[in-house]
């Protein structure tokens, strides 16, 4: 299985991967990062616990600013420190090195209310 069929994706392009310790790795889509362009900036702006569809992070490119969406509910725990230097890993390696942050789910159960990676396909293609 490739590392993008183990990640589950928002409508909003997150995407979150349950990892092995029973942590959730959340970042944005190879789509959403295409679009957005050259990243040159990112925050997470809440720390601690979270809701789903609470907006958490800002992702900033040379077009625009866009928010960053908490896909399940449970405690934010880490933050990817490499992006603070270096923003564009976003645009290199959204799916590995340009994670943004990591969460303990309060119920990793929610994970499955969310898309499949080729459902988010047919989303981003529709």
């Amino acid at each position: 299985m490739s590392e993008q069929n183990k990640k589950k994706f928002t409508e909003t392009h997150e995407w979150a991967q349950l990892d092995q310790d029973g942590i959730v790795t959340v970042g944005i889509s190879e789509h959403a990062q295409q679009a957005l362009g050259d990243i040159v900036f990112v925050e997470v702006t809440q720390q601690g616990d979270v809701e789903k569809g609470q907006d958490v992070a800002v992702v900033e490119s040379v077009k625009a600013a866009s928010d960053i969406y908490a896909p399940i509910k449970g405690e934010i725990i880490e933050v990817n420190e490499a992006l603070e230097g270096s923003p564009e890993l976003i645009n290199t390696d959204p799916y590995g090195a340009g994670w943004i942050y990591k969460l303990r789910p309060a119920a990793v159960e929610q994970l499955e209310s969310l898309l499949d990676a080729q459902a988010y396909e047919a989303q981003t293609e529709a």
